[in-house]
Formats: structure tokens, sequence, C-alpha cells
């Protein structure tokens, strides 16, 4: 048996890659790591640490893959070690947590918030109910009960324009 020479090389030929077709790429890398990262300025540095690997040579395009497909396999190698080396930074550790950490804000009104808006509503519709009959009427029905200018001027037959004038002038008085 004699062995025979083949042609399968063990080292890939690389292929140098164009700025501007890398450059074509990158909405695209950019869109797919702030889809990752929910951070846009995250998502800028990543992509332009895929470029700059590429240019100084530390990735290398060898062609078996398109190029959006090798420099998306760049972007999540280059994700996860961003994810990597900031696992540590929004620990909740008790320790290293102060005063400023706790006083998180929650997005409904507290109980004293809500009393007070309680009792502002209260005043606004004890003034409504001491409006003229005629202003008090066009205010219940198309503030409070927000029904549709026609159904309101049916309601009470008044016409469009008289309807308006009737909530200026219950508006004014409310104000004051």
């Amino acid at each position: 048996m004699t062995a025979t020479a083949t042609s399968f090389s063990p080292s890939p030929t690389f292929m140098p890659v164009a700025w501007h077709e890398m450059v074509s790429h990158r909405g695209y890398l950019v869109r797919f790591a702030q889809r990752k990262l929910h951070d846009p300025m995250l998502a800028e540095d990543v992509v332009h640490d895929v470029f700059e690997a590429v240019i100084s040579g530390r990735a290398a395009f060898a062609g078996r893959a398109a190029l959006r497909s090798w420099l998306t396999a760049i972007l999540k190698h280059k994700i996860v070690d961003l994810v990597r080396s900031r696992v540590g930074l929004d620990s909740l550790d008790e320790q290293a947590l102060d005063d400023a950490t706790l006083a998180m804000e929650c997005p409904q009104p507290q109980p004293d918030e809500v009393a007070e808006q309680r009792q502002q509503l209260r005043r606004v519709l004890e003034q409504i109910d001491a409006l003229p009959t005629g202003l008090r009427d066009v205010m219940r029905l198309r503030v409070l009960q927000d029904q549709p200018t026609d159904a309101v001027c049916d309601a009470l037959s008044i016409s469009e324009d008289n309807l308006f004038v009737r909530l200026h002038r219950a508006r004014k008085q409310l104000m004051s």
C-alpha cells in the first residue's frame, strides 16, 4: 500500500475583508446587538469591537460562511464576553446596598397621594354640582360621562356651538 497525497490543507486560507463590505453589515449587527443587550450604546460598542477584531487580525475570514454570518458569530461571542464581564456589576448583595438604592420608585401613587387625589376630585365634583343647571348638565354629560358631542346636543336640545360655549363658561367658572 502506498500513501497517496491529498489536497487537504490543515490551515485554511484566510481572505481579507474589505472595509466597505464589513461596514455594509453594520446596521444589521447593531440591531442584532440591541435586541440582545437592550442598550443602544452597548450595542454600538460591541459592534465596534467586532470591527476592531477583524481589522487587527484577531479574527480572520476563511470564506466558509457568508460574511454577515461570520460577523454575527463574532458579535455573539463579543456579547457573551460583555455579559460575563458585567455579571458582578448588578448584584443586589445586602452589604453593597445603601439607602439610595433601596429607595426605588413605585409607579403607583402612594397612599397619601391617593387620598389627596380623592379630596381634589371631591372638591371638583362639588364645584360642578354648584354650577348653574345648563352648565352643570353639559359638564356631566360631555366631560364626566364622555358622551359624544352629538349625543349631548340631542339630549339637551342645543346646537354644537352652544355646547362649546357652555363648556367654555363652565370651565371658566371652575377655574376661578
